[in-house]
């Protein structure tokens, strides 16, 4: 249900983390709105020590005083905050992708403990019917029907049975670990059925518009593009460098002199203004071809999506038509064991061609749910939690 899967996701430390960094570009558009422009106070103190012709020493103590601040010349402020802005857009972008991340990782370990339950209930199955096919050759033995080497052979193929079962129980247990440790709180609980996987619908096309529409991974791109733009004009309007203006006061000679003013300070730009301002707007070209090649990745992974999403019901449904001929054919080389037209071990090569063609089936019934519940999640149909 989507409401346990929000749930779930919005716990997920990853995506917790993308969250906070939300809150840090926030606090980083504030610090860029308001800008590095402070009030400086400057105080000062000193001794005048003169000698005027024909007499003494004269001591006087002064001091100055100065309040100044630079100044953020026009345009600066406005890409500080559209710069502040963009980074809050792609911290938001990055936590869809965190969310949708987890959401596939989710799936993708579901499926994962689905699949080896399935094995494990597959082997358990095929387990039982060889204890009593092993019974039954037993029986046969008993009567002198059947010949000690069919016991071996019985025996053997059940041995191998419970070693596989035992192997895909170690497997599932392993996945139903993963999947509590990965995602705390998530119930597990099998599906008594599993629903036959439905037809894709919709040509390539309009799938591959809805995933590049909906995908984090090229908003992200795109978004850094813009925030790399934004910072290279920044960088282009530090070339002028702001000036710093300021008043002072100051007593000269015991404070028989007093002395008000005003001043301006314009630091003289020199090349390293030029270079960085340089460097931000090869980042920005170098931000825009990330862009293109993840759009390509992009789209390249959405149309082999696309299409083995579309294939993966039709692989299942001839693979299930195998599975049920060749349990066909075993049950048909038990009936002929049993009045005695068939071997022993026939039998038991139809059984497990039957239980691998079935065991196949139902990982493939699997896999097809797998991969369209993945393209709903991609085109955010399915648990869009943004």
């Amino acid at each position: 249900p989507a409401e346990i899967v929000a749930r779930v996701l919005r716990t997920n430390p990853t995506v917790q983390a993308a969250s906070s960094q939300v809150r840090v570009e926030e606090a980083n558009r504030n610090r860029l709105e308001a800008g590095h422009y402070e009030w400086n106070v400057r105080l000062g103190s000193q001794q005048r020590r003169s000698r005027p012709p024909g007499t003494g020493d004269e001591r006087f103590t002064e001091w100055n005083a100065a309040l100044e601040r630079p100044l953020r010349l026009p345009g600066k402020a406005a890409l500080d905050a559209e710069l502040g802005a963009a980074g809050i857009a792609l911290a938001e972008v990055a936590h869809g992708d965190a969310l949708h991340e987890a959401s596939r990782t989710l799936l993708k370990t579901w499926f994962v403990w689905l699949r080896e339950s399935t094995s494990a209930s597959q082997w358990t199955a095929q387990v039982e019917l060889l204890n009593k096919q092993t019974s039954a050759v037993q029986r046969r033995q008993q009567l002198g029907d059947a010949a000690r080497l069919e016991i071996i052979q019985s025996e053997a193929a059940l041995a191998q049975a419970e070693a596989q079962l035992a192997q895909a129980r170690i497997r599932q247990r392993n996945a139903a670990e993963d999947l509590r440790r990965r995602f705390p709180g998530l119930p597990l609980a099998a599906p008594e059925t599993i629903a036959e996987p439905a037809a894709i619908t919709g040509s390539e096309t309009e799938w591959l518009t809805l995933i590049l529409q909906e995908n984090h991974e090229l908003g992200m791109a795109r978004h850094a593009a813009q925030l790399a733009q934004v910072s290279a004009s920044r960088s282009r309007q530090d070339r002028l460098p702001d000036p710093t203006v300021g008043v002072h006061v100051s007593t000269e000679r015991g404070g028989e002199d007093r002395i008000v003013g005003a001043y301006i300070s314009i630091p003289l730009p020199g090349t390293a203004r030029s270079a960085s301002a340089d460097a931000a707007l090869a980042q920005a070209s170098s931000a825009n071809y990330r862009e293109v090649a993840i759009r390509q990745k992009v789209e390249a992974e959405a149309v082999a999506l696309y299409n083995s999403a579309s294939a993966a019901r039709s692989a299942w449904q001839a693979s299930q038509h195998a599975a049920e001929r060749l349990t066909r054919a075993a049950d048909m080389s038990g009936r002929a064991y049993q009045l005695g037209e068939g071997s022993l071990n026939e039998l038991i090569t139809a059984r497990r061609l039957a239980n691998e063609a079935e065991l196949n089936a139902r990982l493939l019934q699997l896999e097809a749910l797998e991969l369209g519940y993945l393209l709903r999640i991609d085109t955010h149909t399915l648990w869009d939690l943004d």
